[in-house]
């Protein structure tokens, strides 16, 4: 019954407000019909006294009442602490799994590449590339995490091929190829590696298919299987052209063979900057999807600062 404004409006806007609507509220009033009383209820006030009021009364009502306040913020802070704990242990799983991906994808590369740096030079220009074509932020992350373990499948590949200098025989040429099945099936066991089930991952981000609730995975698995596919359809393993080349294989076939030209090879030297981007555009929709290569020398700055941050000894 105040003045101007009434306590349950009062009321109403403190409910009404972000702030103040947990703040307990103890309704003390000399209205004491139902419909007052029942106005007030709905509001939802902690507590309801009819004057007039006893003192003694109204300090145990208080009590009980800021003791259920006391707990209510207990739980609140509790529920905080939780979901910190939830983030930090998300982050250590991710790092950790960064890691282990990183270990993997060395562990192959180590055997051709003794700094191991070529895994994180093409991990890096994959997710640049991506970012360029649009690809929302966790796409990137993925392909550059995934793309990590394109050669992993060279773990399948003897040294007496793997570190030949010179040129390739027929068949230990068709023993490398073979390297691309060995990674799909290193890193997904489960795959058929049939040219259906691959021309269906074109799309990217949302449309991610999982592996055992990883998509990482089932990303590195396609980029594996698909990176040395080739746009008019002359590539390997799987013989793929076009838009049925997975586009995280195409991504990874550019980063791939620039990081394989300007590097030192037991068959080869490391070539000068312009050669490799000279070869990478001969190969403009042939080997490369033109989109790609497109990308790939719109960022080619910071393509070149990634190559000299991770340059090799």
């Amino acid at each position: 019954m105040l003045p101007e404004v009434s306590g349950l409006e009062i009321l109403a806007a403190m409910r009404a407000d972000e702030q103040m609507c947990h703040i307990p509220v103890i309704v003390l009033t000399a209205c004491t019909g139902a419909e007052t009383k029942l106005q007030a209820l709905r509001l939802g006030p902690s507590d309801f006294l009819a004057k007039p009021v006893d003192a003694s009364e109204l300090l145990l009502r208080l009590r009980n009442v800021l003791a259920v306040k006391a707990y209510q913020d207990h739980l609140a802070d509790h529920s905080a602490e939780l979901e910190r704990m939830v983030d930090k242990r998300t982050e250590e799983l991710v790092a950790s799994r960064q890691r282990i991906i990183h270990c993997l994808a060395r562990a192959a590369e180590f055997r051709d590449d003794d700094t191991g740096h070529h895994v994180t030079r093409v991990g890096q220009y994959a997710a640049v590339i991506a970012d360029e074509l649009g690809f929302d932020h966790r796409a990137v992350e993925l392909i550059e995490q995934a793309a990590k373990l394109h050669d992993i499948g060279k773990i399948g590949v003897p040294d007496s091929v793997l570190l030949k200098e010179g040129k390739l025989e027929a068949e230990e040429f068709d023993l490398i190829k073979r390297h691309c099945s060995f990674g799909n099936s290193i890193i997904n066991p489960k795959s058929k590696g049939n040219v259906q089930a691959y021309q269906k991952h074109t799309e990217i981000g949302a449309t991610l298919l999982e592996v055992d609730g990883y998509p990482v995975m089932e990303l590195a698995a396609i980029i594996a299987q698909s990176h040395h596919e080739k746009w008019d359809g002359s590539g390997y393993p799987l013989g793929l052209q076009g838009e049925g080349i997975p586009i995280e294989g195409r991504i990874t076939a550019v980063a791939d063979v620039f990081d394989a030209l300007s590097s030192k090879r037991p068959y080869k030297p490391a070539f000068s900057r312009e050669k490799c981007f000279g070869i990478l555009e001969e190969g403009r929709g042939t080997h490369f999807d033109p989109r790609v290569l497109d990308a790939f020398f719109a960022r080619s700055d910071e393509i070149v600062g990634i190559q000299i941050r991770y340059a090799e000894h």
